[in-house]
This record gives structure tokens, sequence and C-alpha cells, in this order.
């Protein structure tokens, strides 16, 4: 009888396209006993994982937890413990508001041996899949990536520090804090700051919307824009448009 080795794994899944998942997510996957998976995973990644493997779904929807956070890393050391090595497989990158610093932590705290593969995050990623670079020369110098809600169920303080500067400012899980991010940006002068809403970015169900900071409430409301969903601010939206017309003007110019 082999003797089992606990083990955890924390894996980015990435935004949403399973073609955006790393090599070594997926050699994790293959070589795991357990995966304990999230919502925003897209479950086409699960059948990379081997067959006999223990697939939990560990997420929560519209609010709702399937499992609290307390019990999932509980339940990561019972099973890295009986089972061996577990994936906790999780969407984006783990430590960008993945918690997956604290299950790590948890499970390292157990004599359980950790491992991180990293992912790539939506805010990275589901902007550039619309033609918006959070960087552009002329436009911003950096970027800020924001939590829209706090622990504590409230709007993040950073979101007024970043309405004050003019970098391109990322914003997730603040669909439900919109109105108070447009409020902060309207005193701040910026009411014809560029917005996007992009929601399931990266997936086959992609919506976006785009309007200003005076106009981004009407845009979510017509379009019906939901989470999830991120809020991208920032003269860097335009870059979208500018794009779309060149490529317009190049199909003229091929069929001409």
């Amino acid at each position: 009888m082999s003797l089992i080795t606990p083990k955890l794994t924390v894996v980015g899944a990435g935004p949403g396209d399973v073609d955006l998942i790393t090599l070594k997510a997926i050699k994790a996957l293959k070589s795991a006993n357990v995966v304990l998976y999230d919502a925003l995973v897209n479950k086409e990644l699960l059948e990379y994982v081997n067959k006999k493997a223990e697939l939990i779904f560990v997420g929560k929807r519209r609010g709702c937890y399937k499992y609290q956070q307390e019990q999932i890393n509980d339940l990561i050391v019972a099973r890295a413990n009986s089972h061996g090595h577990v994936v906790r497989l999780k969407g984006g990158d783990p430590f960008i508001f993945g918690r997956g610093a604290e299950e790590i932590e948890f499970a390292a705290s157990h004599q359980i041996e950790v491992a991180v593969v990293p992912g790539i995050s939506s805010s990275l990623a589901v902007p550039a899949y619309q033609n918006i670079p959070l960087t552009k020369r002329g436009s911003a110098e950096s970027f800020w990536v924001i939590t829209g809600t706090t622990k504590e169920h409230k709007i993040s303080g950073d979101v007024k520090l970043a309405a004050k500067s003019n970098a391109t400012v990322v914003v997730l899980m603040g669909m439900s804090k919109l109105p108070q991010i447009v409020a902060l940006f309207q005193k701040e002068g910026k009411q014809d700051l560029p917005v996007a809403v992009i929601q399931e970015g990266t997936t086959s169900r992609e919506k976006v919307g785009i309007g200003s900071v005076n106009t981004i409430l009407n845009v979510v409301k017509e379009q019906e824009l939901c989470n999830p969903a991120i809020i991208v601010l920032g003269n860097v939206v335009n870059h979208r448009a500018i794009l779309q017309s060149v490529q317009q003007e190049n199909t003229k110019s091929i069929a001409v």
C-alpha cells in the first residue's frame, strides 16, 4: 500500500475561455486526486481531470454559498489527508481577489505541501478581448485593479483614490456598486470619461456596453448587463472604437 502525500495546488483557471488556461494548470488537473472548483470555472476544463478524481463544486451562485470559506479550508485539509493531491481550481488568477492565499496559508499550517499555478486574470484578459489596452502611450501610464465590494459589502475606498488619478481603472465585482462608482468619478469632474462594462468576458455569452461616466448606468439598464462583469474606466476604452474603425477601412480597401 502506497503512502498518501497530502498536497494542495491552487490553480488559476483563467477568465472563461478554455484556451486561456496554462499547460502547467492542465498538468496539475491531470495529477489531481480531488478537484474543488468554483462557479466561474468553465466546466469544459474538468475534462482534463483524471477520470478517477473526485470533483466537488464549492462555488457560489447569486449570493448562495455551497460552502462557506471556513468549510472549504477544512475540506481541503481533510481531502488532502485522505486522498493526496487536491487541486483548488479558481476562476482567473487565484491571488487576484481569489482568496487563494488564505487557502494556502491554512493548508500549510496543517503541514500540507502547497503550490500555486498562476492564471490569466479577467482584469487583463477581458478588456484585451475587446481591444481595450489598459495602458497605451499618450492615454494611460498605469492602471488600478480594484474590488468594487469589500468583505463588509461596502464600496472599496480605493475607488475614490483611483477616481482622482489619470490611470485606467478596472473594477471587479462592482456592478452592485456602479451608481456609487459613477458618483465618485462625477465628483472629480470626469463626467465624459469613457466606460466599458463587459459581462462574461472571453466566453460565447459575452456582452458589452460602452458609454461614459454620465451615461453608463442607462447603457447597463438598456442592455440588461449584470454580473459576472468587469468595469473599465479610462480613455483607453476609446481604443476599441478606433481599432474597429481602422478594421472597417481596411476591409473596404481590400474589397476595392
